[in-house]
């Protein structure tokens, strides 16, 4: 009898884990999503802001002759 309640007792510690593992993989999604998105809109805001900057190119000097 005793192994039978513990078996119960195991089963149901497994699944109070499981259940908690899930909640914390959704969260990190979760997480993961809004940084993404957040991401997303302020590289949105800084292209159409920046759309006439140059500091991006390379200054060359003169070669010689």
């Amino acid at each position: 009898m005793y192994e039978y309640e513990i078996s119960q007792l195991r089963s149901a510690e497994l699944i109070r884990q499981a259940e908690q593992e899930r909640l914390a993989r959704e969260v990190v999604r979760a997480r993961r999503a809004a940084r993404h998105g957040a991401a997303e809109r302020s590289a949105e805001d800084t292209v159409s802001a920046e759309a006439h900057t140059y500091s991006l190119r390379r200054h060359r000097r003169p070669r010689a002759a």
